[in-house]
């Protein structure tokens, strides 16, 4: 039995652009073209158009796809190897479901989660891509990159946690009116400090300095006052009074 592109387009959810441009890039290619130029599928080409679209799902481009089916020449053990794909996708996406599911519940909660728990389910890939639009900001305005790299998956998670831990007493304090020159605000500022101190030397006036630089700075400010509004200027002034005490 034949197809026409639209039939075909129909079936697969194909745009009608798209076959003709796999079929332009030698990726599909129609059993048939009448004499008035009508394109015909068959139900070979209809299994190979199955398994680009398994690729596709797995966001290999189309290049790739075209090399993976031309050096595996065998349906079944594509399907296969698809198929083991597929699934180690899916198991990835059911732990950031997870994750997300449970990150809800903390955040409806008022509470922090774990390192363990926060991010269960990420990797350094993921960590690239979270960086991404920091790093452009860092290169255009500034002419520093973060080298992605050196990036350890245990390190990023324990700092972002720390971070967050940080940012989250912050803003609470922010809410319940707590004064930038309250002891507990200074703990926490000092418990913070110790922590990135591991990685970088700073002291009280080196992070009041980085405080300032976040407030100031439009996109590392935006991404604070997402939080909370206000928790730039807060951490700010709460950094420079522990500094000055």
């Amino acid at each position: 039995m034949s197809y026409t592109v639209h039939e075909v387009a129909k079936l697969s959810g194909v745009t009608i652009k798209a076959l003709y441009h796999y079929q332009k890039i030698g990726l599909l290619m129609p059993e048939s073209v009448a004499g008035n130029g009508y394109r015909y599928y068959g139900d070979k080409e209809l299994e190979r158009l199955q398994q680009i679209l398994f690729y596709r799902e797995l966001d290999f481009p189309l290049e790739k796809i075209k090399a993976a089916m031309q050096n595996e020449p065998s349906r079944l053990r594509c399907l296969c190897e698809q198929k083991t794909l597929l699934m180690a996708r899916q198991q990835r996406i059911n732990s950031i479901l997870h994750t997300l599911e449970e990150a809800i519940i903390y955040v409806k909660k008022g509470a922090t989660m774990s390192k363990e728990k926060m991010f269960a389910g990420l990797n350094k890939q993921e960590w690239e891509v979270a960086l991404k639009p920091q790093n452009k900001h860092l290169h255009e305005n500034y002419g520093y990159s973060i080298d992605m790299s050196t990036i350890d998956v245990n390190t990023m998670n324990e700092k972002a946690n720390e971070a967050a831990e940080f940012m989250a007493f912050m803003a609470n304090a922010l809410r319940n009116g707590v004064s930038v020159n309250a002891n507990e605000v200074h703990s926490a500022i000092e418990k913070h400090i110790q922590f990135i101190h591991r990685d970088m030397e700073i002291d009280a006036q080196g992070f009041a300095a980085q405080s300032k630089f976040l407030m100031t700075d439009e996109f590392h400010r935006q991404m604070l006052e997402k939080q909370q509004a206000g928790l730039s200027y807060y951490i700010c002034f709460a950094a420079e009074s522990y500094a000055a005490r």
